[in-house]
């Protein structure tokens, strides 16, 4: 074994867990870490603003089930990466955050760019803590990630001071370091037995039941048993966030735009990892007079905002192989062929705006346009309000497709570190951002950072020259003269994409955009499509607080 500096200590650690890219803005307290990666392999990838290096290690957890690592520097270094991580937090993605500090020997003393990091991070994480002493660092980074996995996944903090990165200290293996290569998976628990059944009874006796899916399909060592589960189990099935595309979009019992007449109708409703939040109007969506079944990683989730009939705490992978094995197989045929028809419906409305050969474009017809170029490995991720909202339910996705957005937090900008980290992870994917025209202006020079690390992805923006999700309800309210601060200009966006040396393309006529998208997908560096968007009323009536 050799005496090594704490900064390679924290690689050796980072190494062990399987991590490949580290994402960071570069600071003088976490240097040394970059160092260390250097020897052990680890690619540093460097962002203009640290709120992009969180969502990059948020993007690259969602894209590889593992959590992503960034670090970032003391003091504005550690706020500025605060949004990330409570979006993560909140949308349940586990990933590790590094922040430095000054030594430890000079704490409370005005040291620079000193302050309580810890307490800061605490609410928003699962585990915020600052290490002790150079000879721990790699226990704590262990540990770090045991805690970011376990349970529902979700955030860390490591505070390492910067003597203790620059310190000395033997780099053998502590006690705590995984045996398998890439660290240990996490336990993930099943439901309780009782349940289940009792579970499996209300499935059997159902007349109208219908499945809502959530993120935490994501993370389950069994996430592949729902296309199974919904072949056996005749019902109407509503994916959200992650398990978007565990379905094939053609799947006879997948539904994307007829929940509201099912949750109205039906006798039983099974919630599996997602919670009763805006959502679902908390809880208050589904029909009263239905039985509830809801299974979550969180026991304390259980019954939140709406009684259920019956809590299981547990894996939705694992919960459904355990259902399947109670009840093999279920008919709904007369409830599903109603659900059908109001989904049908819906659709076809839709259809009509999908072949929109207007101009400027329909922003339905270029989220159509978009889908077709996708390929079997390729991830979108929604970056915005009305025209991401609008991609959800247009784009046909099916896993290994990724569908990526913020989740419930609802936070902008999580586009360029999101897709930094997917093409990282993904480098023979397309990975496409679909931009808000408003969400483009929040960290646009990330692109800087792509062309300059050959990280070529694509940004489609809607271009509706609003924050049209906000702007649209408060016309509504107050009339179009009392309406500011949501209204923008049909900003050339695509420029900023050219003059950092990508792609750009601007498009007002539907002709144009067909070909600007075939140049984007087959350009090779980060490429910018700008689409002046025809106003729709596909989204009216959304609600947006």
């Amino acid at each position: 074994m050799a005496q090594v500096h704490g900064g390679r200590l924290v690689s050796k650690a980072l190494a062990r867990h399987g991590v490949t890219h580290l994402f960071t803005l570069c600071g003088g307290h976490i240097q040394a870490i970059y160092d260390g990666c250097l020897d052990d392999g680890i690619r540093v990838v460097d962002v203009r603003h640290e709120q992009t290096a969180g969502h990059a290690a948020d993007g690259y957890a969602r894209a590889t089930g593992r959590p992503g690592v960034c670090a970032v520097t003391a003091g504005p270094g550690v706020t500025d990466v605060v949004t990330a991580v409570a979006n993560a937090q909140r949308a349940g993605i586990p990933l590790v955050v590094i922040g430095g500090a000054g030594p430890r020997l000079l704490a409370d003393m005005g040291s620079l760019q000193d302050m309580n990091h810890v307490e800061l991070m605490r609410p928003i994480t699962k585990w915020s803590t600052s290490v002790p002493s150079t000879d721990r660092i790699q226990e704590y980074v262990d540990s770090a990630f045991r805690i970011a996995q376990s349970n529902v996944p979700g955030p860390v903090f490591l505070e390492i001071p910067l003597d203790l990165l620059m310190n000395f200290a033997d780099d053998a293996a502590p006690p705590t370091a995984p045996t398998a290569e890439g660290g240990i998976s996490p336990a993930r628990p099943g439901g309780d037995p009782a349940s289940i059944r009792r579970a499996a009874g209300l499935l059997r006796e159902a007349e109208r039941p219908m499945f809502i899916v959530g993120t935490q399909l994501r993370w389950s060592p069994n996430r592949d048993i729902l296309a199974r589960f919904a072949d056996a189990i005749e019902a109407p099935y509503y994916l959200n966030g992650m398990a978007r595309g565990a379905l094939p979009y053609e799947h006879p019992r997948l539904m994307t735009r007829s929940r509201r007449f099912a949750l109205s109708q039906a006798d039983l409703c099974v919630v599996l990892g997602t919670p009763f939040d805006f959502r679902l109007e908390y809880g208050r969506a589904i029909n009263p007079g239905a039985k509830v079944v809801q299974v979550d990683l969180d026991g304390s989730e259980a019954g939140r905002n709406r009684r259920v009939d019956v809590a299981i705490h547990g894996d939705s992978g694992v919960v459904l192989e355990q259902l399947l094995g109670e009840l093999p197989e279920k008919r709904a045929e007369s409830w599903l062929a109603a659900v059908r028809a109001s989904e049908d419906k819906s659709r076809a409305k839709m259809l009509a705006e999908i072949e929109s050969a207007d101009s400027p474009p329909n922003p339905l017809r270029v989220c159509a346009e978009v889908g077709k170029r996708l390929k079997r490995d390729d991830i979108v991720i929604g970056d915005g309000g009305d025209f991401v909202a609008t991609a959800a339910y247009v784009l046909k996705l099916e896993w290994p497709q990724i569908w990526m957005d913020p989740g419930p937090l609802g936070t902008l900008g999580v586009g360029p570190g999101y897709a930094m980290a997917a093409k990282l992870a993904r480098p023979d994917a397309n990975v496409v951002i679909m931009y808000g025209d408003g969400s483009f202006g929040l960290h646009a020079l990330e692109f800087e950072a792509m062309v300059r690390q050959n990280i070529p992805v694509i940004a489609v923006i809607g271009n509706d020259a609003a924050w049209m999700q906000i702007r649209r309800g408060q016309v509504d309210l107050y009339g179009e003269t009392r309406a500011p601060a949501t209204s923008l200009a049909y900003t050339r966006y695509e420029k900023v994409v050219e003059a950092v040396g990508g792609f750009g393309a601007w498009v007002e006529r539907i002709e144009d955009l067909g070909p600007a998208l075939d140049e984007a997908f087959r350009c090779g560096k980060p490429a910018c499509v700008n689409v002046k968007i025809a106003r729709s009323d596909f989204r009216k009536g959304a609600i947006s607080v």
